[in-house]
């Protein structure tokens, strides 16, 4: 009985569980560059290492080692892989430091001093970053875990007092050689949880997209390594500024990333572009008004000889008056994702009404308009960008019996003008059974209806979807030769990367000013460093 209540329990939460809108795997593929950036990074931290002064006695001889400096550091051999434990591990054997330091020595009168080079040699160092997500949904370093050893140390002493030196130099170079393991773990530990976690900090997790809706890539969980991957699960959804606790249901496909290939996928499923679609819905941005001189004037001419019949009606104080056209989504648009390419479906209302001056605007006619538009989306940088085009087009209205016929008949995008039976009526028959001519109220309006929208409306569009949303990346890394593929219900784009900024510039441009030293409170106590 136990059993089943733990499965119960287990599927329920399966069934709970949100699904995530965006995800990004970074392949072992991608390691390398990371490699090459972090290994920059981590030699000018160690740059920074301050070593205590050393002083000591050794019979009649004082002497005092001062301003010890790491002047040089060579990595030559480094690995750096996913770990299912650790997420990342980092491992360098063999390294080097040079140092210059400053020597003093006192016996009896006799006083010597200068500065001396010295070198550090068999530097071996072993760390992992944990990584995982904060209450807030971003992802951290949680915790470095460290080893560092420094196998031996040469000084080249010289001078008057150089017999002496060599003398006291196995006190002297065991002494540096103690302090300066117990200084390179606190090092890492503070460049990890401290500056690494500034770098993450440039990763968008919520935030305004425009004045209408903002985005929200909280993590799910937190990250998972394998021995070649480390995957990342994102809400990816949007919402509407105004009302930023309102959420869609995410009822999509769940998007996958079979491949290994590139240094990094992204994945979107279709619920990512309707969360997007809805939130402007709910916002009130689907909408358009054109006035007066605002309607194209071809198009004016057009409406007006349409609507002859209803105009002349009219008191004369309102035919001339300037008319207007409303564009308006009636409800939210939906995405199909398909192999064979992206579609966006729109129901939106048409209201063609004059407008006289103080007084009510008369309308003349509101119809229906069904449009889908083919979608490419292209990734560049580390904006995500979508193109649309308009592909079909359809108006009916159900004011009339007679407009009401108009609902068979679809206008298909392409060369030429076509009109195509749809299945919703039946045209009453005529001797020609493959072709009723729609309505003549609404024929003359297909053609100029979707030049409008194509010339007046799509670039408004195209201009704003274009401008893209930022992908969570942090600040400094770009997205380079991306290849957008299809899927059932989401569309995953594999890329390379490239370090537009160098890590030390990002990381001095965002470090908390408090952090300056890596001796701060941060830093691991110093059981953490090999000695």
């Amino acid at each position: 009985m136990a059993l089943f209540g733990a499965l119960f329990l287990a599927l329920l939460a399966g069934a709970q569980a949100e699904l995530p809108g965006c995800k990004i795997r970074i392949t072992s593929t991608a390691l390398e560059l990371v490699k090459q950036e972090g290994l920059r990074f981590l030699e000018q931290e160690l740059e920074t290492i301050t070593i205590p002064d050393l002083r000591g006695r050794e019979g009649q001889f004082y002497y005092n080692i001062s301003e010890v400096k790491v002047m040089e550091l060579q990595l030559t051999s480094s690995e750096l892989n996913f770990q299912p434990e650790q997420e990342l591990m980092l491992q360098i054997n063999n390294g080097s430091l040079g140092l210059r330091f400053r020597r003093q020595l006192l016996y009896w009168f006799f006083y010597d001093g200068g500065y001396i080079n010295a070198s550090a040699e068999g530097v071996s160092i072993h760390t992992a970053l944990q990584l995982s997500r904060d209450p807030t949904g971003r992802m951290k370093v949680s915790n470095v875990s460290c080893q560092a050893s420094v196998s031996r140390m040469h000084a080249a002493f010289g001078g008057t007092f150089k017999k002496v030196y060599e003398f006291l130099s196995m006190f002297i170079t065991s002494g540096m050689r103690f302090l300066l393991n117990q200084q390179i773990c606190p090092v890492l530990y503070h460049a990890g949880t401290v500056l690494l976690n500034s770098l993450l900090e440039t990763v968008p997790v919520r935030s305004a997209v425009d004045e209408f809706v903002g985005i929200d890539y909280s993590l799910l969980k937190d990250p998972v390594a394998s021995a070649s991957s480390l995957d990342m699960e994102f809400r990816g959804a949007f919402f509407p500024l105004a009302d930023s606790n309102w959420g869609l249901r995410n009822r999509a496909v769940e998007p996958q990333l079979p491949e290994a290939e590139r240094m990094v996928y992204v994945a979107f499923s279709e619920f990512f572009f309707d969360s997007a679609m809805e939130s402007y819905f709910q916002a009130g941005a689907l909408k358009l008004s054109l006035v007066g001189a605002k309607v194209p004037h071809d198009l004016d001419m057009l409406l007006r000889a349409t609507y002859f019949g209803n105009i002349v009606l009219l008191s004369p104080a309102v035919i001339n008056s300037p008319l207007k056209l409303e564009l308006r989504v009636t409800a939210p648009p939906r995405c199909t994702i398909k192999p064979s390419g992206t579609t966006i479906s729109v129901t939106a209302s048409v209201t063609i009404a004059l407008v006289p001056p103080n007084q009510p605007k008369v309308k003349l006619s509101s119809m229906t308009m069904d449009a889908r538009l083919s979608a490419k989306m292209a990734l560049q940088g580390k904006v995500l960008r979508t193109q649309l085009d308009l592909r079909r087009f359809r108006i009916y209205s159900n004011e009339s019996a007679l407009e009401s016929l108009a609902v068979s008949w679809e206008w298909r995008g392409g060369p030429g003008l076509g009109l195509r039976g749809a299945a919703k009526a039946s045209p009453p028959s005529t001797g020609c059974p493959d072709f009723l001519p729609p309505p003549s109220q609404l024929i003359p309006l297909q053609a100029p209806l979707k030049t409008m929208l194509q010339i007046g409306v799509m670039p408004m569009l195209n201009e704003r979807t274009w401008r893209g949303v930022q992908i969570p990346l942090p600040e400094g890394i770009d997205f380079v030769r991306e290849v957008v593929t299809n899927h059932a219900g989401f569309l995953t784009i594999g890329a390379d990367l490239h370090f537009a900024k160098g890590l030390r510039e990002v990381i001095e441009k965002n470090r908390p000013a408090n952090t300056r030293n890596p001796r701060a409170p941060s830093a691991p106590p110093p059981s953490m460093a090999a000695v």
